[in-house]
C-alpha cells in the first residue's frame, strides 16, 4: 500500500496520496487535491529505514560520527544532542520537553550554565539521571 507525493504544476503545492496496490498507482490518474489539476509531478520521498537498538549506538559510538563537536561550544553541543536525538527515534520521545527545551537553547547558543540560571528547575523534569546540562 504504496503513498507517494506528488507537487501540482498548477499551484505548486505538495501533496500524497494513499494507493491500495501498487497497479493502483501505476494505473492511477492523480489530480491535485487542492486545485484539481491533473498530471501533477510524481516527487522522491524520503525513506525511512527501521535500525536495531545496537546498530543506532554503533553508529553513535563512531568517532566519525562527532564531526566537528566542540564541546566548548554551546551549539555544537546542542547540534550533537539533536542528532543523538534523531538515532534514538521514538525512544527520544521518553526524554520529554524538558530535554527538548535545553537542545533548543543550546543550538540557540545559551552556555549550559546560563541554562541553568536562568530555568534552575528546568533538570528536575528530566529524570534521575541527573542533568542534561552535565556536560
Amino acid at each position: 500500500m504504496p503513498i507517494y507525493e506528488y507537487r501540482c504544476s498548477q499551484c505548486r503545492r505538495r501533496f500524497s496520496i494513499f494507493w491500495r496496490t501498487y497497479s493502483a498507482a501505476e494505473e492511477g490518474q492523480p489530480t491535485c487535491r487542492y486545485c484539481g489539476a491533473a498530471n501533477p509531478q510524481r516527487l522522491i520521498s524520503r525513506v525511512r529505514v527501521v535500525r536495531s537498538e545496537e546498530s543506532r549506538l554503533e553508529n553513535l559510538a563512531d568517532p566519525a560520527a562527532l564531526g566537528d563537536f566542540d564541546e566548548d561550544d554551546p551549539k555544537s553541543v546542542g547540534r550533537f544532542m539533536r542528532k543523538m536525538m534523531a538515532e534514538m527515534g521514538d525512544e527520544a520521545g521518553e526524554l520529554g520537553p524538558e530535554f527538548e527545551e535545553v537542545v533548543d537553547r543550546l543550538e540557540a547558543g545559551q552556555s549550559p550554565e546560563d541554562i541553568e540560571r536562568e530555568v534552575p528547575d528546568l533538570a528536575e523534569g528530566l529524570g534521575d539521571e541527573g542533568s542534561a546540562l552535565d556536560m
